[in-house]
């Protein structure tokens, strides 16, 4: 019975616990549904261990968590964006775990790009069957990633509406964190339809932050950590 009630306690405020990693909110219900206001408010589980990747409320902007440091950026022009350590924001959807250490897994020569990446995980996690965070610290030869900037009081009936007004970026030969999560069953709530990972990038430079859509590394210099919850 309690368990029962717990479980309806956690739909009701919309998130779902699977192993370390919670859930609050669905990409679908924001992208197909219009669901744009914030759900979470970042300041009430933004702490020390704490790492995760969303939009931000309205789709205005992105946020990302590393280890408790809250980070929105937004775009300024088609080629400039903003980025701030503040957790005063809420997200529609997000994607968060609370990591105790992280165990580090070397990269094989071939895994060189994002599609490359999302196939190692996928071999790596055969085995395992709940999602988990992981990050990738180092140099990285290119990386392609966008901003969302949906203009205020839009309404969103699809993906192709609420990318129109993204922002796109490119870079080069950057040093970076990126923050991802892994899942082959959470299509449409934190992954897109055709990936198992949904990753955010932030220089270190804390100039530039965004959802990764390519990406390419020497996997000799950079490092890759599972999250241990």
């Amino acid at each position: 019975m309690r368990r029962s009630a717990l479980l309806i306690v956690a739909c009701i405020v919309g998130q779902i616990l699977t192993g370390q990693v919670a859930v609050t909110g669905a990409m679908r219900k924001t992208m197909w549904e219009g669901q744009l206001a914030g759900l979470i408010a970042l300041d009430s589980v933004a702490k020390p261990g704490l790492y995760g990747i969303g939009p931000l409320e309205f789709l205005r902007g992105e946020i990302m968590l590393v280890d408790g440091h809250c980070f929105v950026s937004t775009a300024v022009t088609d080629s400039t964006m903003r980025v701030e350590e503040r957790s005063d924001v809420k997200a529609p959807f997000f994607v968060r775990a609370q990591v105790r250490d992280w165990i580090d897994v070397p990269l094989p020569a071939e895994v060189v790009d994002l599609a490359a990446l999302d196939a190692f995980l996928t071999g790596w996690a055969a085995d395992r069957s709940a999602p988990f965070a992981f990050r990738i610290d180092g140099p990285i030869t290119e990386a392609h990633l966008h901003v969302m900037d949906v203009p205020p009081g839009t309404e969103i009936h699809g993906p192709d509406e609420a990318h129109a007004s993204q922002k796109n970026f490119m870079l080069q030969d950057v040093d970076a964190v990126l923050v991802g999560f892994f899942s082959t069953k959470h299509k449409a709530v934190f992954t897109h339809h055709d990936t198992n990972i949904h990753v955010h990038l932030l220089t270190v430079d804390r100039r530039t932050m965004g959802h990764l859509e390519r990406l390419r590394f020497d996997p000799s210099r950079v490092r890759l950590k599972i999250g241990r919850p």
